[in-house]
């Protein structure tokens, strides 16, 4: 009776926690870090009509919303980086709650007019958010007071053309990648302390003495292979799994390419890479060392999308170009199902919700897609100034930063 009661309390802790996750967009592409929205209810045209309120923000920003309960975060920074912001917004009303400058710079560095010095996208959690501007900060916050309660400043990087890689949390530590243009490493941190717990350089054969062509702006996957989890990080050329309690590496993979930036995928035994040139690789992730010439099931160049990630539902691979193209495949082997020109140019990466693909445009172009072995579009509606960061859904509603606002959507 002891046991059966046991399980039965495991059962409802394992319902809740699934709840708290659909309830929540925790970081960049949401709770399983796949762009999947569970349970949605959302409008299937994108118009000022299912607009509910839209809210300034002020500076320049492509990080991406993150919701926990009532409350929507998200980072800006002037255009010329030399401050560098946090702003939590009602998630009810759009008023904007706190609005704190968490860093300020007398010499920015560089930043590439397509970037922006407030492009990661923060990671929240109960009672805390952690925010990443790249070299300049690395800070965790109270989500009641926006007070800062530790930051690290010292973790350097030349990032060459701006920060862009987003950090993820997993076991009780914050991981990042500092993929820049004199050095390349990957640190885990104590995301109670803000200390160091392990940190590695890339140990990467680039082939050239050009940072350049080293540099990546990637965010990391948590996979599970044969009962263990690994710490799946892009970087330029090639990329490397680590083991998540002391950052040893367990494979590698080179793929060429550099300025990778997006998120990769597992699903059906294969982890799906793009290199930020418009290449990808699918990779079976049970190798060790270099699997370079054991384990890439298929590559591929047709139709890669340089920036957005991709997304899969039902048994195919979709993704968005940057030079408009949408298009389906075959994950197992690669095979594009379909190809098609929407137009206009993408850089934030699609969402699935309520059984439909939303894909934005840097132009403010919205595509509602039906997923299927053929290009069925539902709709194409026009709404703000274009969008750099990735949507973010939770329960019913969508939130949609553009160039200079953010908007709540829902039906």
């Amino acid at each position: 009776m002891r046991l059966f009661i046991a399980a039965i309390a495991l059962v409802f802790v394992s319902a809740s926690s699934a709840a708290a996750a659909d309830s929540n967009w925790p970081e960049f592409r949401g709770p399983t870090g796949d762009g999947h929205a569970r349970d949605a209810n959302l409008p299937i045209a994108i118009d000022e009509s299912v607009v509910k309120w839209k809210t300034p923000i002020h500076g320049k920003g492509w990080s991406s919303p993150v919701v926990w309960d009532d409350q929507v975060w998200l980072t800006t920074a002037t255009e010329d980086g030399t401050k560098m912001s946090v702003i939590c917004v009602d998630r009810a009303a759009g008023k904007i709650i706190h609005d704190v400058v968490v860093q300020e710079n007398d010499e920015p560095a560089f930043c590439h007019p397509m970037n922006s010095y407030a492009t990661p996208t923060a990671v929240i959690e109960e009672g805390r958010i952690y925010v990443h501007f790249g070299s300049y900060l690395t800070a965790c916050l109270d989500t009641s007071t926006a007070k800062v309660i530790w930051a690290r400043r010292d973790l350097e990087c030349d990032h060459h053309r701006g920060p862009a890689s987003s950090p993820i949390l997993d076991d009780g530590k914050l991981y990042v990648a500092y993929d820049g243009f004199d050095v390349q490493y990957v640190v885990a941190l104590d995301k109670v302390t803000g200390e160091t717990v392990w940190k590695k350089s890339r140990d990467i054969d680039y082939g050239t003495d050009n940072g350049d062509r080293m540099k990546a702006y990637c965010t990391a996957h948590v996979i599970e292979v044969d009962g263990e989890k690994q710490l799946v990080y892009p970087s330029a050329v090639a990329s490397i799994a680590y083991d998540l309690d002391n950052g040893d590496p367990l494979w590698i993979v080179y793929h060429d390419g550099m300025n990778a930036s997006a998120r990769p995928l597992y699903s059906d035994g294969l982890v799906f890479i793009t290199n930020g040139m418009g290449a990808m690789v699918a990779v079976r992730p049970d190798g060790s060392g270099d699997v370079t010439g054991t384990h890439i099931a298929w590559s591929d160049e047709r139709g890669v999308a340089k920036k957005s990630s991709q997304l899969m539902v039902d048994g195919l691979f979709y993704m968005t170009s940057d030079d408009g193209v949408v298009s389906a495949r075959e994950p197992k082997t690669g095979k594009i199902i379909w190809q098609k020109r929407a137009g206009g140019e993408f850089a934030a990466s699609p969402i699935y919700a309520s059984g439909r693909i939303y894909c934005v445009s840097t132009q403010g172009t919205i595509l509602t897609l039906a997923p299927g072995d053929e290009f069925k579009l539902l709709a194409e509606t026009q709404l703000g100034d274009g969008y750099m960061a990735s949507p973010a859904v939770v329960d019913d509603e969508m939130f949609l930063r553009s160039k200079s606002h953010l908007y709540k959507i829902a039906e």
